[in-house]
């Protein structure tokens, strides 16, 4: 009997060190496929709001859309070294306008076509009143913040590609 237990006892030691390699690897996978975070500024709002915990998914630069959201470094551009949210409005080969009067308002416009933004704060296209006109080049992003008067984006850095940001995936970072 006492045989038995010594056995069973051995038989769970293998089966808990055979399961420790899939645990590690989904561990290891899960923290190069993912981040997390705390939204540090109004420049999202109302979508997002300062101090929101974020998780994103580490994603290669071509599958980035018109609309979505991205997190991104740029520390030449921003004094923290944390990370910054931002919509994308353009990639490669859009041109990217503001602000064109449409009717009664000011829009960005995609191409020559006004950027449906139902997330803008307040509706405010601009709120700075800085125009541009911008061809996105290969493999950078036009960003802006969904609230306009409070973000620091591409507009802010026309020096640099028009004010394109290069996120880490399309410019062959980590």
């Amino acid at each position: 009997m006492a045989g038995r237990g010594r056995g069973l006892g051995i038989a769970a030691l293998v089966a808990g060190l055979l399961g420790l390699g899939p645990a590690t690897g989904t561990f290891v996978y899960g923290r190069s496929a993912y981040g997390m975070g705390t939204l540090p500024s109004h420049s999202m709002s109302p979508t997002y709001e300062p101090g929101e915990r974020i998780v994103w998914e580490r994603v290669d630069g071509s599958e980035v859309r018109r609309r979505d959201v991205v997190v991104f470094s740029a520390p030449e551009h921003y004094r923290s070294g944390g990370v910054l949210m931002q919509r994308v409005i353009g990639v490669r080969g859009d041109r990217v306008a503001c602000c064109t009067l449409v009717g009664s308002r000011e829009r960005v416009t995609v191409n020559g076509q006004p950027a449906g933004e139902p997330y803008v704060s307040g509706g405010d296209a601009d709120g700075v009143h800085r125009p541009y006109d911008v061809k996105v080049p290969q493999g950078r992003l036009f960003l802006l913040g969904d609230r306009r008067v409070d973000s620091m984006d591409s507009r802010f850095f026309p020096a640099d590609h028009g004010g394109t940001a290069c996120p880490w995936t399309l410019c062959g970072g980590g």
